[in-house]
């Protein structure tokens, strides 16, 4: 069986990125030290009047609940309600500038060739759509001030395999609608591991529609803004050196992995087997000598006993050096980031597997055993608000792109579709989207999820939900295909849809 599209696509490209700009209002941590905090103080992360300058937001910080050694594994077995997790989890984090290139705003995606001497070539069915939008307005309107975001495996896809009516749900809004206009939609998925470019050239392949990076959020894309503050890193997670790749592409410096502080001394880790191979792709470097400035868990750990004791290492260190113990670990403690902290993760197996929320509560309740004390943490993805935030920034760009203005629909237009209650419909809800959960991936419920209900409905499919969230915006008449049969190209030919 393949593997899950959601667990391990995302990598670059042949095409170009986008390039992004310096500062483009990062949301960034309110961070505190344990001193400050006993005193009721915060540490900003900006001096006074400086938050202007960058031009960014600050979103509070707060600490884990969950970190008590005793009970914390036994109401967080499956999907429990967020009302009895939200107290584990924090609401900060930062995001990344967002790219915003100017983009040819056609309601085609074609670019047509420039003629020397001649004004530039226009598909008919642009102008057909133009003509039909002129007489459209306030349904034009109405289009331009929402937005989808999708969750992709269990709604778009399986793995590798397509939904049919997710390909549908994207040739709609791409332009198959009565108005012939885009409708704003992004990507928002927990999958990590690999870079986006890729990501998106296999999604596009499989539901045969172009999807941009630009459109694309997975967990670790946030942290790309993380590469301005921060110089040495240790990366977690994922399969071999991939997330490694992901850190170079995002900007970072000095990169660190498990591997390259087992090679250079294997005692760290005593029950590690290390290969020939491990040593040969490692990196090793005189760690003693060297300050870590953060720990970023980028993807699932594939060896918890080695990279928990170098983490474990790292926050119990004088300021992220190894080999050394520090006086009071919690004020010399570095920054420990992660990129999602779903609990359970479908997989080939019939029963869920830990992910990297399991992992981070066995940190956490590990450093409060050894400290006494619970572990500030960044955590990322759905249903964090860092995240939602940033899809806020990556919505208004998009329509920027398709339509030359950067527009952010109202929360109340907005509508996220998804499958798991315990990440997408409890992000929503908790933003103030419309929850649309579907029946196509890990839901297989009743009525509505009892703990986390949809706000929006309940829907067999992605096509159902998105056909009622338009019908509701757009009204009860819109047609999900566009006519061209006065087209004289294209007269006499049908579009099918799926109903």
């Amino acid at each position: 069986m393949a593997p899950s599209l959601e667990d391990s696509a995302s990598q670059p490209q042949s095409q170009p990125q986008t390039s992004l700009p310096a500062k483009a209002r990062p949301y960034l941590p309110r961070l505190s030290s344990h001193n400050s905090i006993k005193n009721g103080n915060d540490l900003s992360v900006f001096e006074e009047g400086e938050e202007d300058a960058h031009g960014a937001v600050e979103i509070e910080a707060s600490r884990s609940q969950i970190a008590n050694v005793d009970p914390y594994m036994h109401n967080l077995s499956l999907t429990p309600s967020m009302k009895d997790r939200r107290g584990s989890r924090n609401s900060f984090g930062t995001t990344l500038p967002i790219p915003r290139s100017k983009r040819q705003s056609r309601l085609s995606s074609v670019h047509y060739p420039v003629r020397p001497g001649m004004p530039a070539v226009q598909a008919s069915r642009d102008i057909l759509a133009a003509q039909v939008q002129d007489m459209s307005s306030s349904k034009v309107k109405a289009a331009k001030n929402m937005a989808f975001v999708f969750d992709i495996d269990g709604v778009l896809v399986h793995g590798d395999r397509l939904i049919p009516e997710g390909r549908r749900v994207l040739e709609i809004l791409n332009g198959d609608n009565e108005l012939g206009i885009k409708i704003p939609h992004i990507f928002l998925t927990n999958g990590s591991g690999k870079l986006e470019a890729p990501r998106c050239k296999q999604l596009s392949e499989i539901l045969h529609s172009p999807i941009s990076t630009d459109q694309f959020i997975q967990s670790h894309t946030p942290m790309r803004a993380l590469a301005e503050y921060y110089k040495t890193v240790l990366i977690v997670g994922g399969e071999g050196y991939k997330c490694r790749e992901v850190a170079q592409e995002y900007g970072f410096e000095n990169i660190v992995v498990p591997n390259d502080i087992v090679a250079w001394d294997p005692t760290i880790a005593p029950y590690r087997v290390f290969s020939d191979e491990d040593r040969a792709t490692s990196n090793p470097r005189d760690f003693s000598k060297i300050n870590i400035d953060a720990i970023m868990v980028f993807s699932d750990s594939r060896d918890y006993a080695t990279d928990m004791q170098i983490i474990m290492d790292l926050l119990l260190s004088e300021n992220g050096r190894l080999h050394t113990v520090a006086k009071d670990p919690v004020s010399q403690r570095i920054p420990i980031y992660f990129s999602q902290g779903d609990m359970l993760c479908p997989t080939e197996h019939p029963i869920p597997r830990m992910s990297q929320g399991t992992f981070r509560i066995g940190l956490e309740a590990m450093y409060k055993a050894l400290t006494g004390v619970e572990l500030e943490r960044v955590v990322y993805g759905k249903p964090e608000l860092a995240t939602y935030k940033y899809a806020d920034e990556v919505i208004a760009s998009w329509n920027e792109q398709i339509h030359n203005e950067g527009i952010l629909p109202a929360k109340a237009n907005t509508y996220m579709v998804g499958d798991n209650p315990a990440s997408d419909i409890i992000g929503a809800n908790e933003y103030g989207w419309n929850s649309c959960l579907v029946r196509t991936g890990v839901f297989q419920g009743g009525d509505n999820d009892e703990n986390n209900p949809a706000s929006f409905g309940v829907f067999k499919n992605v096509l159902a939900a998105v056909q009622t969230a338009m019908r509701k915006e757009l009204g009860e008449d819109f047609q999900f295909a566009f006519d061209d049969s006065m087209n004289p190209i294209h007269r006499g030919s049908t579009n099918s849809a799926i109903e």
